[in-house]
């Protein structure tokens, strides 16, 4: 039998969610950890923007370094290669003008809160980042600033983290929120992944059958 890494995601979570997720070999979480509590508690890695406004709140203000998820986590993703930041931070102005802060970079901050509480800190390559520009423009995305926090790590550990014996699984991922992620192509891309069997969402469905094969 292989591992269960579960990929919490901010959005609504099925109810009876908590024990399924804690029972998994390996936990992600993003940003401000707000799946937990009704999305369990165990966090091993948690995954943040590393740019813009809120990579600079998490990275320099101490309640994100002392909050649960963090504290409990052994260790931090920053998403954003920040050389390839740097080089979208002129096309980014010229066509959305109110990003002014949207590449500054915060990956130093986050490296020095990994090594501070004893946790690694990974930041996810470029080319992961120019893979799934790649994979979502066969949706015809509008354009888009980048892909969210929770496509990078879905695309990372599907490349990288993963045995052949391994089930990645996800859930809290409702695929909404701010318009400069592609959301409706990051849908059909995560479909696309389910229906090739890389990826299993978590459904109360899903629960229920684990829990009876138990």
């Amino acid at each position: 039998m292989g591992r269960r890494i579960m990929i919490v995601g901010n959005g609504e979570l099925p109810q009876g969610i908590a024990d399924f997720i804690d029972l998994s070999d390996t936990v992600i979480r993003f940003n401000d950890c707000r799946s937990l509590g009704s999305g369990g508690s165990r966090t091993d890695v948690v995954a943040v923007c590393n740019t813009g406004r809120p990579g600079r709140e998490m990275a320099e203000e101490t309640g994100w370094r002392n909050s649960d998820g963090v504290r409990r986590a052994s260790a931090i993703w920053s998403v954003r290669d920040p050389a390839k930041f740097s080089e979208m931070e002129p096309d980014i102005r010229a066509r959305w003008p109110e990003l002014t802060d949207f590449c500054a970079d915060y990956t130093a901050g986050f490296a020095a809160i990994a090594e501070q509480t004893g946790k690694s800190h990974t930041v996810i390559p470029r080319g992961v980042h120019e893979r799934l520009d790649c994979a979502l423009q066969a949706y015809s995305p509008a354009p888009y600033v980048c892909p969210s926090t929770g496509l990078f790590a879905i695309a990372h550990v599907l490349e990288s983290l993963n045995g052949d014996d391994d089930e990645v699984a996800i859930t809290g991922f409702g695929h909404q929120g701010w318009n400069g992620h592609p959301f409706a192509a990051e849908k059909q891309l995560v479909e696309a992944l389910t229906h090739q069997g890389r990826l299993t969402r978590i459904s109360p469905t899903s629960i229920f059958s684990a829990s009876e094969g138990a």
